[in-house]
This record gives structure tokens, sequence and C-alpha cells, in this order.
């Protein structure tokens, strides 16, 4: 169908009317002119697809890593309505809270990750947060979440885990870590999520640490919000950053730059490369997707027009290092922060788990209503050095794959709140930035005796298109 008037952000729908062969053609030629693999890619008719997503659901490379994985394994589009609502942080209906699951067959263990500020999920009442990270959810409406098996059972729980609108009322029943079971009533809101999450100082003996629970850095609001971050943390002097990416899947790659910069300083950055892409070898020195030369992108040091005016002063924290937490969702734009600052020398201590492997990007292009992502990039820093599709590990990390950097495997901790300085992740970061040394195994023995962990938690519900995306846009 062809869309007229304007979207979310005003700009005109430059729909034109024609059929799915010839939306089949441009997927075609888009593809050959930019994706990054295009000598890898069967050269398929497309007059033998009658369905537009299943076309472009083959114009990838079928190639895996050393480890075995697929190489191409973030291919993919979405309604292109949707992605401008999430770019733009426009409200969805829900409660605020990030749910994961343990087992989603019964017996059922759903729990809160993590909650957003403000919201009916972190609404204290009765001196408690509604929900409360590694809260078990063991009732939704009446309805055992458990053990239910019904398709009305299901479609109960699910009704009232991601609600459709605004101003519904559900029945909960959680237990939270070492907490006998409790009932809470929670109303659903238009939530709008914070790139930044939460941020906390941290007293020791030896200086400040900062801390910062980074979870995205899309959509447009993030630039704004870790700026402020950042000056809040250089106004209580402090002397270390706990950068905590566990969650952050990517997003706007001109906001990570500037977030290095922030982080790094000045003398570190100047005149050095943030990021250069790589394009496929029939590219030379243009960049396919865009008809622009390739020029690298630097450290930036002022406000971009996202949400802080074009020119704005950066402030810095002039750090040699800087303490990463990750996970396998850490990904993307956050790995390009750690090859960026690895490229200029910022020692990267990475505490907790293998990053998701993904040097690569795209430009989400929008025809006819779907925005699609194919891969048409690889990062590297100023190095030259990009070659991390099996992500980055923690220097004592029992994998074969991966490159090693210092720091020190440790398992995602869902007994305390993000923040908390016995959360097990920001706990190893701590003991490290002390000792210079990971926890013993006593040590991290009794601190996994009070974690109740999952190697990989399967996330719940709507997955966004910024979960593994470097978003290359910049305002015009």
């Amino acid at each position: 169908m062809v869309r007229t008037g304007v979207d979310i952000e005003g700009n005109p729908f430059p729909d034109m009317l024609g059929s799915t062969l010839e939306e089949n053609f441009w997927l075609r030629s888009w593809t050959h002119e930019t994706y990054l693999w295009n000598d890898e890619v069967v050269d398929r008719n497309p007059a033998n697809f009658s369905d537009r997503l299943t076309y472009f659901a083959v114009l990838r490379t079928t190639e895996q890593t050393l480890s075995g994985k697929d190489k191409d394994d973030f291919h993919f589009s979405q309604p292109t309505e949707e992605y401008l609502r999430q770019r733009n942080s426009a409200p969805r209906s829900g409660y605020g809270a990030s749910l994961v699951a343990f087992s989603t067959s019964v017996p059922r263990d759903y729990r809160i990750r993590y909650t957003e500020p403000n919201s009916p999920a972190s609404e204290v009442v009765a001196g408690l947060a509604n929900f409360v990270r590694g809260a078990r959810i063991l009732e939704v409406d009446g309805i055992d979440l458990v053990n239910a098996t019904s398709q009305a059972d299901i479609n109960t729980l699910n009704n009232g885990l991601f609600p459709q609108t605004a101003g519904e009322m559900h029945r909960f029943v959680v237990q939270d870590p070492g907490e006998s079971p409790r009932t809470i009533m929670v109303t659903s809101a238009n939530i709008a999520a914070k790139p930044v999450n939460r941020i906390n100082t941290i007293n020791t003996a030896t200086g400040n640490v900062g801390y910062i629970l980074l979870n995205t850095f899309s959509p447009f609001a993030s630039e704004a919000d870790i700026a402020e971050a950042i000056t809040a943390l250089k106004n209580d002097g402090v002397t270390d950053l706990v950068l905590d990416l566990r969650y952050n899947g990517g997003g706007l790659l001109a906001v990570a730059s500037q977030l290095g910069f922030m982080i790094a300083g000045d003398s570190r950055t100047n005149g050095k490369t943030f990021e250069r892409l790589r394009f496929n070898d029939d590219a030379g020195n243009v960049n396919p997707a865009t008809g622009e030369t390739n020029n690298p992108i630097p450290f930036y040091d002022t406000g971009l027009g996202f949400t802080l005016p074009n020119g704005t002063p950066l402030d810095t924290l002039n750090l040699s290092r800087v303490f990463i937490l990750s996970t396998g969702n850490t990904c993307s734009a956050s790995e390009a922060v750690i090859n960026g600052l690895r490229g200029i020398d910022v020692e990267v201590i990475l505490i907790g788990g293998t990053t998701c492997g993904k040097p690569y990007g795209f430009y989400p292009t929008d025809n006819c209503g779907e925005t699609y992502y194919t891969i048409q990039f690889q990062g590297v820093n100023d190095k030259n050095f990009g070659n991390y599709a099996d992500g980055f590990i923690p220097m004592n990390s029992s994998s074969s794959f991966g490159v090693r950097t210092s720091g020190c495997v440790a398992n995602d901790d869902f007994n305390n709140e993000l923040g908390d300085a016995a959360e097990n992740l920001l706990a190893t970061a701590l003991h490290y930035r002390e000792t210079g040394s990971c926890p013993s195994a006593s040590t991290a023995a009794k601190i996994a005796a009070l974690t109740r962990v999952t190697p990989h938690p399967v996330e719940l519900g709507p997955q966004g298109i910024f979960e593994k995306n470097r978003d290359m846009r910049i305002p015009e």
C-alpha cells in the first residue's frame, strides 16, 4: 500500500505504486551494491519469490566464523513505523520492566532483568518497588505462569505481561530473591526507555568510582543522557569508571564515538580515528550506501544535534582505563566503544562474559513501509583492527575463540540490583581495581553461591531494531 503524508519525524513518504517483483529487483540490486559480502550471495531470480521478506531472507552469506557461528547473524527487517518509533523513543505501552526467561517450558522461570526509572515497574508501594531485579513472576491475573498449558491461560499471561494499551491494570504474584511471594497490582503506561538507566558514584578508600548503566546508544535521547551522566561523574571527581554495557545491543555509532571521547579525553583522541568503515571490494573509497567518500569517523568532541545542540562542548573524564561489564548482549556499537578505545591504547578491562561479536553495521533503509538491515560494512579502529566476529573475551576465559582483553569472567547476578556494589559483575570490577587481579576461586565461589545465573538468558517480548545495531545516522 502506498503511504501518504509524513512519518513521525515529519519526512514525506517517498512511496510510488509498484509490484512485489519490482520490490524484489530493488532488494537484489541493493544487495549487490551495498552488502559487505556481495560476492558470497547466491544470485536467485526475483521472479521466483512471491513474498519480498522471503526473498530478502536469502540475500545473505552462509559462511561461518572460526567458532562455527553464522558470519552474518544480523540480517533482518522491521516495519518502518516501528523502527521510527524506537529511534525517536516514542512511548509504547508497558510497565517499564525488562524480562528474561531462565526456562520457557514448564516449569517456566521468568524474571525481572531491570526496570526503567520513574515507571510503574519501579514505583514504590508500601516500601517496595513493584518489580525488583531477579524477582520471579509466579502468576499473572490469577493464572499460574510456571505451569499453565492451555491456550486460554497462555493468552491471559501474554495479555498481562505485554499490555497493548496504557491504563491496563494487572495482578501479579512475584517472588523477590530470597523472599516469600507477594501480590502487586500494576497499571501499564506509555514508556520511553531511558538510555542511561542509572548512575552512581561509589566512594572507595582509593578514590571515587563512577558507575553508569547504559542500555542503548539509541534513541536520539542517548546523546544528552550520556553527556549529562559524564558531567555528573566529573563533578564528583571520579578517578575510574565502570561502564555497564551488559544489556547494550548498540545504536548510534556517532554517540558511541562521543562516549569514547568523554572517557578518554582530548589529548588521547586528538587526530585519532574512532572507527573506519570497510565496505565490499567493489566500493573502492566510496561508501556504497550513501555515495559519499569513505572518510574515517573521528572521536566526536561536541554535540551533534541529536538531543544536544550541534557544537556543544562535551565534558571528559580523561581516563587511561575503563572497566566494561559485558555479556553476550553487549553488541555492535557497544563493541565499537571497546575496539575504538583499544585502538588509542586506553586499557579496556572486561568483566563478565564474551561479547556478541558484531564488528559490522548497516544503514537502515526503508522501502515501501519495510526497513531493511543488511550488513554493509566492517568497523576497524585506529590500529586498523576489527576482527572480533567471535567477540571480546576476558583474559581468564576458557574459550578457544574471541579477542582477549584484560579482565575477569563473571556471571550475571540476579540477586542484587544493578549498581549495587555487591552485584557480582560490579563487585568483580571493584576487586580487580583494588588488587589488579581476578577474585580467587574461593572468593568467586562465595559470590557464585549467592547468584542465580544462567549462561544465556532468553529475551522475552518484541525485540527492537536497536538490540544489535550500529546506526549510522547523523542529524542533517
